[in-house]
């Protein structure tokens, strides 16, 4: 059996003069929690639109567990939680994912999607009438509803608070060890460092860097001094061997070096600090790649 869940080959598409997602060639393994990460425009979204068959692409193909995305989803071998989807007016929860129960030839049971979405105390509450992060969870139920083998997240937790936030990712992480793929899109970096697997960077359409968090993080070149000052004062940081900005966030300060080791010598020879944490910031490669463009 192909272990390929997902296979987009040569996809392009454009709008107008611009090329929302140029010649993307991108290959997900079954099993895989991978993360799309890219600024505003980058194609994330319309990359999404065409894999799941929503938006046609001026070039390439699109294949899910080797079939075209319109039968991979009538299987239900395919679930999206979309930023953008409407209901029917008036629906209770309950309803709404009944309905997408009856979609798909092998769906979940119907306690068991509200117990994973949080909604069980929700099920009988009009979705018009839910909160945005309860209605985020409410999308992520009926992305559930047919058992999919891929679940399709776009910015899956806008609008929840931390604990949901907690809870929705403990979720994904219960669903994706029975051996599902997840691939899900955010402007939260710190949850595609904790969570996924596999990080690709998408700029101007074309990925501009493919690999684990870590190996991600590590592309940037640099790392983060931070520490807290200790009474100390700032002045002077900017100074220190390797250093490349400095940011002081009240009693914290960050610094962005090329040569942790050095700036660490010095700094501890020039004054007291405490707590000092260094990291490679997946922040900082993501600016760093998005910003060149370069193929990494």
């Amino acid at each position: 059996m192909d272990d390929t869940a997902v296979r987009l080959t040569g996809l392009t598409r454009r709008f107008g003069a611009v090329r929302a997602v140029d010649n993307l060639d991108l290959t997900i393994a079954r099993g895989t929690t991978l993360a799309l990460l890219g600024p505003n425009g980058a194609g994330k979204t319309t990359a999404i639109s065409i894999m799941l068959g929503l938006t046609p692409p001026d070039a390439g193909t699109v294949s899910l567990f080797g079939r075209s995305p319109a039968e991979a989803v009538r299987a239900g071998l395919v679930g999206a939680m979309l930023q953008d989807s409407g209901v029917v007016p008036g629906a209770t929860v309950r309803e709404v994912i009944e309905l997408a129960r009856a979609l798909y030839p092998r769906p979940l049971a119907t306690d068991r999607i509200l117990a994973t979405a949080g909604l069980t105390d929700r099920a009988d509450r009009r979705w018009d009438r839910l909160s945005g992060g309860e209605a985020q969870r409410a999308r992520f139920a009926f992305a559930l509803a047919g058992a999919p083998d891929l679940l399709v997240l776009d910015e899956p937790t806008a609008a929840m608070d931390v604990a949901a936030r907690q809870a929705f990712w403990a979720a994904i992480q219960r669903y994706a060890a029975e051996g599902h793929t997840v691939l899900f899109s955010t402007h939260h970096l710190h949850e595609a460092d904790e969570f996924a697997d596999r990080v690709v960077v998408l700029a101007a359409g074309r990925v501009v860097a493919d690999g684990p968090p870590a190996e991600i993080r590590g592309l940037a070149g640099g790392r983060t001094v931070a520490f807290d000052l200790a009474g100390a004062t700032a002045d002077g940081l900017e100074r220190l061997p390797g250093v490349r900005s400095v940011a002081v966030r009240g009693d914290r300060v960050v610094l962005c070096t090329d040569d942790a080791d050095a700036t660490v010598l010095a700094l501890a020879a020039d004054r007291g600090f405490r707590n000092l944490e260094v990291s490679a910031a997946l922040e900082t490669a993501f600016l760093t790649l998005t910003a060149t463009g370069t193929e990494h």
